[in-house]
């Protein structure tokens, strides 16, 4: 594996939606890897995976019912794209289906998620739990993309 993109998303004015820049302010990451801060722009996404890579770590909030702060690595199932009207509004979830029908999805995707307590009001800044959260995904995230590169490493030895 020659590059791994991790791509931190999310919304900085929407509280916990900031989790994905915040995790990629902590991120340590050997050569091979490049963070991309995205925001909300699913487009800027899509282009970062048409320039190619040999892996994928999304960094966002993820809502999955569990409590607030709860850090998740997900291996996500992408299914076949549908028709986006507007690809600046694409979620997350819609650039990995629009990359996989344009060939662009790398065969490693990883989401490393973390349960929000509140997304839907303005305002900056984390909730307690969530920012709590930060170190542990980094961490994971450092430890995803680590393994990933010597998996690469020994394959092309």
């Amino acid at each position: 594996m020659s590059r791994v993109l991790v791509a931190c998303v999310g919304n900085v004015l929407r509280g916990d939606d900031g989790f994905g820049r915040a995790v990629a302010e902590r991120l340590v990451l050997p050569g091979g890897a490049q963070v991309v801060e995205t925001g909300i722009g699913g487009i800027a996404l899509l282009q970062e995976l048409l320039a190619g890579c040999d892996g994928l770590v999304l960094v966002d909030a993820v809502d999955r019912g569990a409590a607030p702060g709860t850090v998740f690595h997900i291996t996500p199932e992408v299914g076949d794209a549908e028709h986006v009207a507007d690809v600046h509004l694409a979620n997350p979830e819609r650039v990995l289906t629009m990359a996989k029908s344009m060939g662009a999805l790398p065969g490693r995707v990883a989401i490393v998620g973390c349960q929000p307590a509140e997304v839907d009001e303005l305002g900056e800044g984390l909730s307690p739990e969530v920012e709590r959260a930060v170190g542990v995904a980094a961490q994971r995230v450092e430890q995803l993309v680590g393994t990933w590169l010597r998996e690469g490493e020994r394959a092309a030895g």
